[in-house]
């Protein structure tokens, strides 16, 4: 790698590895190093390791099977779309403070995230956070909001 540039030589580098994992899979598996581990701390590769390796693999696969067997079926609440029943799920009320909404907040996201729920129920689940969010935001400016009195 002497007499070439630093960009040469990266590539070269990569064409290497490439080539190796493809001689590896060619046998099997993967053979390489870990990074930042010392030698020694991986014990060499051999073929009862390997065939437990196999066998985490088979059960591993059968059990996400199993997961997705069973079809995904929307939650009743996951349903309730409307402002009316999103504000009547929260429930807020005129004596609310920021650190009540905020637990309510908390407590509406638990249940509604997105990000926590399958695929096919983010559409009602975000639709329903929106809704939340602007709820609990306008009642927060109402709390902040200073009262005129003249």
């Amino acid at each position: 790698m002497f007499g070439m540039s630093v960009f040469h030589s990266v590539l070269e580098r990569l064409k290497a590895e490439q080539a190796e994992e493809l001689t590896n899979e060619a046998r099997g598996g993967w053979r390489g190093t870990v990074i930042g581990a010392a030698p020694g701390f991986i014990a060499e590769s051999s073929a009862h390791a390997w065939a437990s390796r196999g066998a985490v693999e088979q059960a591993y696969r059968a059990l996400a099977a199993d997961e997705r067997s069973e079809p995904f079926s929307m939650p009743d609440y996951l349903t309730r779309t409307s402002l009316a029943e999103v504000a009547s799920e929260l429930a807020l009320g005129e004596a609310e403070t920021a650190l009540t909404l905020a637990a309510k907040r908390r407590r509406f996201a638990a249940a509604n995230h997105p990000d926590r729920l399958p695929v096919e129920a983010r559409v009602n689940a975000t639709l329903r956070m929106k809704l939340a969010n602007m709820l609990i935001d306008e009642a927060l400016r109402r709390i902040e909001k200073p009262t005129v009195t003249g």
